[in-house]
């Protein structure tokens, strides 16, 4: 029979429960992308459906246009609005305390130091695995995991679907890519050099009026070449993001970060240039790092406990072509 200290159990899942805002918000706070979406308003939950929807403009209406005096106006019906649609991802840790736990930490505040340092884990783990999913193109675990900027701004930007939208067929649904070798005529790669040159071109082709890349996040390599490239007198930290834990510096109006560092998933020798406007974190709002119901669940054939941190949602875009990668083959 399974350990059920009713006292001692409700102690496990309050913990959890009372920490679930406070691990989201660190969850946000792990990653320099989310760090961003999050300052902007860029986290929104959704309340239910099979999928995410995002509604984006993929046309000018065609019936404007300039007239004099009695001219006819065109109203003529235009179908300029559209979805993209995005699967619902879920991730889940398990807390997990046995009865002997339970019995060896039986004074209150000895359980509850014991449920806060798994907690820490459970909290750590779940960051560490969702900004890694960041970078993903949806398809590891089995394409269970986080649709992330390895799909939304891919190295072929041409090729395949995103978001329900095929991109051989709908060119203003495509990324921007900037390859050094292809592109920039680079053989050896980015050096001190060429970075700034081929950043400046990237740029370019991502600016639409006020619509410009207001984020660049680069691995350890290129951040180190782009520093090289820099005179002293040229670095300029954004006090802001700095606040939030990243080394930031300006490049044009945006926000240079480095999102490598140990352990980073950012790809090596690559630079996502983001237009954050453009880009969610849609957490689903019944499951954003909450437990799972009931709260607790017993083992059948073991003395033991479980509690389930669990997340649904997904990054999602409304607008692909603001985004961009600079990359090497």
């Amino acid at each position: 029979m399974a350990f059920a200290n009713p006292a001692i159990s409700d102690i496990v899942a309050t913990t959890i429960q009372s920490r679930t805002r406070q691990i989201a918000d660190n969850v946000t706070k792990n990653n320099a992308i989310l760090s961003r979406l999050n300052a902007a308003g860029k986290v929104q939950t959704f309340s239910g459906g099979n999928e995410i929807w995002e509604e984006l403009s993929f046309a000018e209406n065609p019936n404007g246009g300039f007239y004099s005096g009695y001219d006819l106006l065109p109203v003529a019906a235009a179908d300029v609005i559209s979805a993209a649609n995005f699967q619902i991802k879920q991730y889940a840790v398990p807390v997990v305390i046995s009865g002997l736990e339970q019995l060896q930490n039986s004074g209150k505040e000895a359980l509850i130091d014991l449920m806060e340092g798994r907690i820490n884990v459970a909290e750590s783990t779940m960051a560490n695995q969702l900004s890694t999913s960041i970078y993903g193109d949806g398809t590891a675990s089995g394409g269970k995991s986080v649709t992330g900027l390895g799909a939304a701004v891919p190295t072929a930007p041409a090729v395949g679907t995103y978001g329900g939208i095929d991109r051989a067929t709908w060119a203003f649904w495509r990324s921007q890519a900037f390859d050094a070798k292809v592109n920039g005529g680079a053989t050896g790669g980015f050096t001190a050099a060429n970075i700034q040159g081929f950043m400046n071109a990237l740029w370019a082709k991502q600016v639409r009026g006020s619509d410009r890349p207001d984020m660049i996040v680069m691995d350890n390599g290129l951040w180190s070449t782009f520093m090289a490239s820099l005179q002293p007198q040229q670095r300029f930290m954004d006090p802001k993001s700095a606040s939030l834990g990243f080394p930031t510096i300006k490049f044009m109006d945006a926000d240079v970060v480095l999102d490598g560092g140990i352990g980073g998933a950012c790809p090596a020798n690559t630079a996502f240039f983001l237009n954050t406007k453009y880009i969610k974190w849609r957490p689903h709002k019944d499951r954003n790092m909450v437990p799972l119901s009931p709260d607790r669940r017993y083992s059948i054939n073991q003395d033991s406990e479980v509690s389930i941190l669990a997340w649904a949602g997904n990054l999602t875009s409304s607008g692909a072509q603001f985004q961009g990668r600079l990359f090497t083959t």
